[in-house]
């Protein structure tokens, strides 16, 4: 069995496999059907400083290839994240590696609510910074789209705290390794990427658009190899880790992020399809590593030979 340790900067996890934010909720339902600390790390559904509605419904329509999603970052706002029963402290009790997502409608707020969960730090392994959701009207897609609005953000957020930061990368652009470079010179840690892709599908026979935000964010497995070149352009960009994400549903998906360059990936849509989709991508990957006489997982990330 290869070494699946992975190092992050100054994060060390368990393995490279962590849950994509908005599709794992904050793991308290999937800890019903396996233990969520044997993954890499539990990236949580965005927090801002207060909770958020979401948008109406529908919010979900599934389309060839994937799905589509337009929730809105609905959330409990951060004091019943960190004080709730079903959020930090059960993540805290079953000894899951997590992941914040924060958000907010101003530059201002992201750095609230970062310093708010620097105040309560214990168990939070880093914060991920969502720049990029294409289903918020009020502020995300314009600091996603924007890279020195992009930079600002992360520059606030770095002032407000000292854990970890990943800045989440919207596939909204014309030239992604640009905003990768302008959020790791403003002081992110890491990059994820990417998010998903703003959509539409309608219903021939209503003649209305299938979800109630008439567009929303288009993900699962149509997505990969979209995600995947803009995980090689952006880890040949950038000097800092890049975390891959976009239509993994197997230890092989996942694999062609590594070798494109990720140094960790995060498995998103194939959650709502198969609960233990994380655990199948694990045992995946090891897998992998075996068949091919690799030590360890680090031994083929960024190793596609072009």
């Amino acid at each position: 069995m290869a070494d699946l340790t992975t190092k992050l900067g100054g994060v060390t996890l368990k393995n490279p496999v962590m849950t994509a934010s908005g599709t794992f909720g904050y793991g308290f339902e999937y800890h019903n059907y396996y233990d969520i600390s044997r993954l890499g790390a539990v990236v949580v559904k965005g927090i801002r400083m207060e909770p958020s509605h979401g948008n109406p419904t529908p919010r979900v329509a599934e389309v060839t290839g994937g799905m589509l999603n337009a929730i809105g970052l609905q959330g409990p706002g951060v004091e019943k994240f960190l004080h709730g029963d079903r959020y930090m402290p059960f993540l805290r009790k079953v000894g899951a590696a997590t992941i914040v997502n924060i958000w907010g409608t101003t530059i201002a707020e992201y750095g609230e609510v970062a310093a708010r969960l620097d105040a309560e730090r214990d168990g939070i392994t880093a914060l991920e910074i969502n720049i990029s959701c294409p289903n918020v009207k009020a502020g995300g897609v314009a600091f996603g789209t924007d890279p020195v609005l992009a930079a600002e953000v992360v520059s606030t957020v770095r002032r407000a705290t000292t854990l970890p930061l990943i800045t989440k990368l919207s596939p909204n652009v014309t030239n992604i390794a640009e905003f990768a470079r302008a959020v790791e010179a403003a002081g992110s840690d890491m990059i994820s990427l990417i998010n998903t892709i703003t959509a539409m599908a309608i219903d021939i026979e209503t003649r209305r658009p299938k979800i109630a935000n008439r567009t929303g964010g288009f993900s699962g497995p149509a997505l990969k190899p979209i995600a995947v070149r803009m995980v090689y352009d952006v880890a040949r960009a950038v000097k800092i880790p890049v975390i891959g994400m976009g239509g993994i549903m197997t230890g092989e998906d996942a694999v062609e992020f590594l070798l494109a360059g990720a140094s960790a990936v995060a498995v998103g849509t194939a959650n709502f399809v198969d609960p233990y989709a994380p655990l199948k991508v694990i045992d995946g990957i090891n897998a992998y590593l075996d068949r091919h006489g690799c030590a360890s997982v680090a031994d083929i990330i960024g190793k596609v030979e072009c």
